[in-house]
Parts: structure tokens; sequence; C-alpha cells
């Protein structure tokens, strides 16, 4: 059950990464809440908030918001932690997104818990709560 949950994981964040919205709904419940630290302190609900951002990235030809021509691009999911409960499975991991620019290859980090229930047969991704990868504030460097 784990290598499915694995690879239901990598195909969801693989439709993100291409901005495929078709591929993206098929991953995604529509009833998704997401945590997205760069972009608001607050809460977002449902499905649009992606729609805008993957059809403006497409419409670009951009991943991930670079500017130009597609970088090549990859994604690494550094100590991955699947826990199955059934019907319920909980993925967290440090997500490394490398980009090859002209200047060199740029990444960027991030850490990341999906949530994940199976409907139907089908895994979908309900909540998504991301958190910076560097230092508390409090821990001196």
């Amino acid at each position: 059950m784990i290598q499915e949950i694995h690879e239901f994981l990598l195909q969801h964040l693989k439709s993100i990464n291409a901005n495929d919205t078709l591929g993206y709904y098929e991953t995604t419940h529509p009833d998704l809440t997401l945590y997205e630290w760069w972009v608001t302190p607050h809460r977002l609900d449902g499905l649009p908030f992606h729609d805008f951002m993957m059809e403006a990235n497409a419409r670009r030809g951009t991943v991930f918001g670079a500017e130009g021509e597609p970088a090549p691009t990859r994604f690494d999911l550094a100590n991955l932690k699947i826990q199955d409960y059934g019907d319920t499975a909980i993925a967290s991991y440090t997500l490394l997104v490398s980009m090859a620019t002209p200047q060199g290859v740029n990444v960027a980090a991030h850490n990341e818990s999906r949530v994940m229930v199976k409907f139907d047969g089908k895994w979908k991704v309900v909540h998504v709560h991301k958190s910076p990868a560097y230092a508390a504030p409090h821990v001196e460097k």
C-alpha cells in the first residue's frame, strides 16, 4: 500500500509541476484546504487558486513561476515518510525543487505535509500544509 500511495503522490506532484490542471483535478479533492506560507498566512480553500496559478504559468510557458522558456526542473522528496491508515494517508517530506537556469542550478526547499483520502477506490489530496525549510528565528546561526 505504501508503494501505491508513493506513486499516487508523485503523479499528483508531477501534474502540478507540469501545470496540468486536468491531472491536478484527477488527484485533488474539490474540498481541498491548504496553507502555503509564501502566499498568505491564511488558509486557502478549494481548487480555484491553483487553477489560476497553473493556467497563468502554462500560458507563459513556465514551471513554478520561472521567467521565459521552461527551465529543466526536477523535484525530490527528502526525508519522505508515508503514514498509511487504510483509506487515509499522510505524506510528509522536504520538497526540493531544482531548476537549471543559465546562471546555474537553483534549489528551493520547503517542508510539506499532504493528507490523502481514498474515495471510491481513488486517492485524492484533501489537505496540504507547507512551511519554510529554514532555521527558526529563535535558533542561533
